[in-house]
């Protein structure tokens, strides 16, 4: 009995991922179905607008925002690259949020002084306190701006100087319009096995989810960063909130519950820093899993209730709710080996066959994304190569993850974790400066991520014995992620210094 019962929960979980598996497929299919025509489109529409751009009078005011907490690294890099923008001065107010409790404010208040007696219109905004996280900083600088559209990018973003001459012309001629999405570039995509791996993932969330959910009408979310918002639509929304982790998945959702729509644009990249540490981009993969469930929980009653479409609706649930695959996986890796020892009865070999499908078809359908991904950006291939790497490092987050979602479900609440920058581009360490080191603090899983790593060790050679060599390839990955991530973040809190 308790074997059927373990090999029930088993099947359950293997039926969720591919139910999520296949969901890739659909939005590789959705992406080739409207991408080609709809990029067209709007680049026709981006280039016959450029004519305005040579009447200031005609233009928009826009607020470019750049949020700041102990950014000392970076905040000189992109306060000058957000000046450098191809904008008529008069009608582009630059707002320094600037949280920090660091050297970061006197690096600020020295580059705006400069920026200042050039004649840039850039203004230094400081708060007695946090609250609010980067939501409440936005808020705070969105009640004083001058701009009807306001851009924002985070301190590692580095926008080009055509960039609001790409963004604008969308929002200028669709009033319903409420953001457009730049895709993220790499800045330090060479640093590492690491890097390498996370910049595949990036490219096929943005080049394929995003361009999936923008060209056909799903639910779409703003990335925190590389977008322009209209001003009105914020408000129309109820503003910024600080009640969940993704304050910007959340206003993106209230702002199309309220009839307003988003968009993307694959071709304009901003380039951006990777995390350079297993450590931090745990904390951050934390923070999106743990904000993407407080805003399933708190928004997808109203997009049921909505007059959405159906497949809509499911596509808005299967984004929000992504990161619950995170302890689906690692409740299968602990299931395993228990289904093995203690099923008694023979199970049909059509129900194994069934299952193994189902777990690669799982397993390969975020490939087809990455695969995807990088024949849609011209890339090339090469970079798939780092593939394996990111499967072992998505398997590996599983624990982090599954404590982010659990919290979330639990309504345990935990402040904005900042992710460190290092200020580097392939390595190499803008401007010769010193380097300001900053540490994220080591979860305690690392130690569970090698021992739950080990444990698949085990369940491999025991299904290697029993000679069930189907579920093997699979264990393998699972054995792979947990101890390198484990391993790598244990180092890691016991270096001296990390970012």
């Amino acid at each position: 009995m308790t074997g059927i019962i373990l090999l029930g929960a088993y099947v359950v979980c293997i039926l969720a991922l591919f139910v999520y598996g296949v969901n890739c497929y659909y939005m590789v299919w959705r992406f080739w179905k409207t991408y080609p025509q709809v990029t067209v489109h709007m680049r026709e529409r981006i280039d016959a607008a450029q004519s305005i751009f040579a009447n200031a009078a005609l233009l928009p005011h826009v607020t470019t925002q750049i949020p700041l907490y102990n950014e000392a690294n970076v905040a000189e890099r992109v306060i000058r690259a957000v000046a450098a923008m191809d904008y008529p001065v008069s009608k582009h107010e630059i707002q320094i949020l600037d949280d920090s409790t660091d050297e970061t404010g006197v690096i600020v208040d020295r580059v705006v002084a400069s920026l200042r007696q050039s004649g840039k219109d850039i203004h230094v905004f400081r708060r007695n306190n946090r609250q609010g996280f980067k939501a409440g900083a936005l808020a705070e600088g969105m009640r004083v701006c001058k701009g009807k559209l306001i851009a924002i990018f985070d301190s590692d973003f580095v926008p080009n100087q055509n960039y609001l001459k790409q963004m604008i012309p969308p929002l200028l001629a669709e009033d319903k319009l409420a953001f457009v999405q730049a895709r993220w570039g790499h800045l330090n995509s060479a640093h590492s096995v690491l890097t390498q791996a996370q910049s595949i993932g990036i490219d096929g969330h943005f080049m394929i989810e995003q361009s999936g959910r923008a060209y056909n009408g799903f639910f779409m979310n703003f990335n925190g960063t590389a977008g322009v918002w209209r001003k009105k639509a914020i408000e129309d929304a109820g503003g910024w909130q600080a009640d969940t982790l993704t304050e910007d998945m959340d206003l993106s959702y209230r702002c199309q519950l309220a009839g307003w729509h988003a968009g993307f644009l694959a071709d304009v990249v901003v380039p951006a820093e990777l995390p350079q540490s297993y450590t931090a981009f745990k904390s951050q993969q934390f923070r999106w899993a743990k904000g993407s469930i407080q805003t399933a929980m708190k928004l997808y009653p109203q997009v049921w209730r909505s007059q959405a479409g159906l497949t809509a609706k499911v596509q808005a649930f299967l984004h929000l709710t992504h990161y619950s695959i995170h302890p689906i996986m690692a409740l299968l890796s602990m299931l395993t080996l228990p289904v093995l020892l203690t099923l008694d009865v023979n199970v049909p070999w059509q129900i194994m066959v069934v299952c193994m499908f189902c777990i690669l078809v799982a397993i390969c359908g975020p490939s087809s994304l990455y695969l995807t991904s990088q024949i849609a950006t011209k890339a090339g291939f090469k970079k798939l190569l780092f593939l394996p790497m990111l499967m072992c490092v998505g398997v590996g987050t599983a624990l982090s993850n599954s404590r982010a979602v659990f919290e979330a479900l639990l309504k345990i609440k935990s402040g904005f974790v900042r992710t460190p920058k290092s200020g580097g581009s392939d390595n190499r360490v803008s401007e010769n400066k010193e380097l300001r080191r900053y540490r994220v603090n080591p979860p305690v899983l690392p130690l569970f991520e090698i021992v739950l790593g080990l444990y698949c060790v085990v369940s491999l050679i025991y299904y290697i014995e029993a000679r069930q060599y189907m579920v093997g390839p699979f264990l393998l990955i699972y054995a792979c992620g947990f101890l390198l991530v484990g391993i790598r973040s244990l180092k890691e809190a016991y270096e001296k210094d990390y970012r």
